[in-house]
């Protein structure tokens, strides 16, 4: 696409990601950010703007598959019942799926327990042309294993290793593996659906009187929300470290589902199109080639025509 349309589009878009968007410059106060920001937007007009985000997508996975040298890596955080998953669903519904995979790291398995803590996201990352996303991921190791510690003490990782630096040691590793994947043709996005206490409440409630959701719910989710507190000032010092101008994290307001996604939707294209995705031009020998091929269907599409004429003579 031109350069003027990259422009244009980010300018459109810009109310939607640019108050949200957090590189590590200055300062960041996770309270500082609303939940139930609707960036001016009724949810009709909302809908209206995810809709053309999808369409905007389909066309660059397209460029993106077929120019085979980018990737994309989209990663969602947030607490249970934040959205994601109906994020993932409405956002990337237009998408190829031989062009796109979603992965949702759960409780490491015994062989995940084996490697190191980046290891099973680092296997699951995008090839040159794919979107891959991660729908929780590496910073689970930064986020549930300091809210229960007694889960770190349960991974393999040496003793000696586990000190008081142990975190800050971390973000720095995440940082920089980031980093090189950038360098590498990675495209990195990072959002942290930020719903409120009381949204999530709501949304357990409605869970319990749905039964095609009552699978979703656990007693556990309710031991989860005592610590609250301790998770959203974890949440802080995830983003106030690991966000950088390469790997951003977007703190995106999540009471409004529809309005989360006019924000990760609008994040995605707009990065997508700064790419210059094209479609690979094709060699004067092969248009030479593309003649003949031509050529030689339409003289069999004449044959069979002459032969249908000659059959009802």
């Amino acid at each position: 696409m031109s350069k003027k349309s990259s422009q244009s589009l980010g300018a459109e878009l810009k109310s939607f990601t640019a108050p949200f968007r957090f590189d590590g410059s200055g300062t960041f106060h996770l309270k500082s950010h609303k939940t139930n920001e609707k960036g001016g937007l009724d949810k009709e007009t909302a809908e209206k703007i995810v809709e053309a985000n999808r369409k905007r997508l389909t066309d660059f996975q397209e460029r993106l598959y077929a120019e085979d040298r980018w990737s994309l890596l989209v990663m969602l955080q947030g607490m249970d019942a934040s959205g994601k998953d109906s994020a993932i669903k409405s956002i990337f519904a237009g998408v190829n799926p031989q062009g796109c995979e979603v992965y949702s790291f759960k409780q490491p398995t015994p062989q995940e327990l084996d490697h190191d803590f980046m290891w099973r996201s680092m296997i699951a990352l995008p090839q040159r042309g794919r979107i891959g996303i991660f729908n929780r991921s590496y910073y689970e190791e930064c986020l549930v294993t300091r809210v229960h510690p007694e889960i770190l003490a349960k991974e393999k990782t040496p003793q000696r290793l586990i000190t008081k630096n142990l975190w800050r040691e971390r973000f720095e590793d995440i940082s920089a593996i980031e980093r090189y994947l950038t360098r590498n043709g990675t495209v990195i996005l990072k959002f942290f659906l930020n719903v409120s206490k009381q949204e999530q409440r709501e949304r357990f409630l409605d869970r319990l009187d749905d039964p095609s959701k009552n699978w979703k719910f656990s007693m556990n989710d309710i031991a989860e929300r005592a610590l609250w507190p301790r998770y959203m000032a974890v949440y802080q010092d995830i983003v106030r470290h690991t966000s950088t101008a390469a790997a951003p994290w977007y703190v995106v307001p999540a009471d409004h589902k529809w309005f989360a996604r006019v924000v990760i939707g609008s994040a995605i294209v707009s990065k997508l199109e700064t790419l210059g995705l094209q479609f690979p031009r094709v060699e004067k020998a092969s248009l030479e080639e593309f003649k003949q091929v031509r050529k030689a269907l339409e003289s069999e599409g004449k044959g069979r025509s002459k032969r249908a004429t000659k059959n009802v003579d």
